[in-house]
């Protein structure tokens, strides 16, 4: 699975474009001017937090892919200050979410408790997501409208709203994931050499996409 597929999977699994992700297939930075500042805690929470998204089976969960180091270093070459203002405030606000709706800590909860938490978050999500596509199609109209009366060299780029933390978050753990080492060579089927195409190769229900 290459890039680029991954990018298309991970926006239909979470229902919207992935952040950052041209960037993320140019190897450019956005040039925002934070290091975003992730303290070791945040970083264990981001690992908990993919490791519930995506827990170990029989293969080794988003934990073990160190999808926290990850989300630090995509974040900081990959998104704009405003996401990154987002993702960052986001972590305080899933804590305190979190210890209101189960008086504790996210790294006191049990996988259960995480796990009930998160399903939460994705519904609270997937609202605001569809309220920030609506509040941006109204802006995108007003500002081609607006650039209508203007010399191409005086006319505004539109800038999207960023969406749910969360689902900045959830886009991450699957792009962390599958691009790592375990997630193409044990969560997926992995073939480091490519063969002849078989058009015709045998499938049986239940296994794993090759990577």
């Amino acid at each position: 699975m290459d890039r680029r597929e991954l990018l298309k999977m991970i926006a239909i699994v979470t229902g919207g474009a992935v952040v950052g992700g041209e960037l993320m297939l140019t190897g450019c930075k956005t040039g925002a001017k934070s290091e975003a500042g992730f303290s070791a805690s945040q970083i264990s929470l981001l690992d908990e937090i993919g490791e519930t998204i995506i827990p170990a089976t029989t293969v080794p969960g988003a934990k073990a892919a160190q999808i926290g180091e990850f989300m630090k270093v995509m974040i900081t070459d990959c998104y704009t200050q405003a996401e990154q203002d987002v993702f960052m405030k986001g972590i305080s606000s899933l804590e305190e979410a979190c210890k209101k709706a189960n008086s504790k800590s996210y790294m006191d909860c049990t996988p259960q408790q995480r796990h009930d938490f998160l399903i939460t978050l994705e519904k609270e999500a997937t609202e605001y997501n569809k309220g920030r596509d609506e509040r941006n199609k109204a802006k995108r109209e007003a500002l081609n409208k607006e650039n209508e009366k203007l010399a191409w060299k005086d006319q505004k780029e539109f800038v999207s709203e960023p969406p749910h933390y969360y689902t900045m978050m959830k886009q991450l753990t699957l792009n962390g994931y599958f691009s790592s080492k375990i997630g193409m060579t044990e969560a997926l089927r992995h073939l480091p050499v490519p063969g002849k195409y078989d058009g015709a190769f045998p499938y049986t229900k239940g296994d794993r996409a090759w990577a």
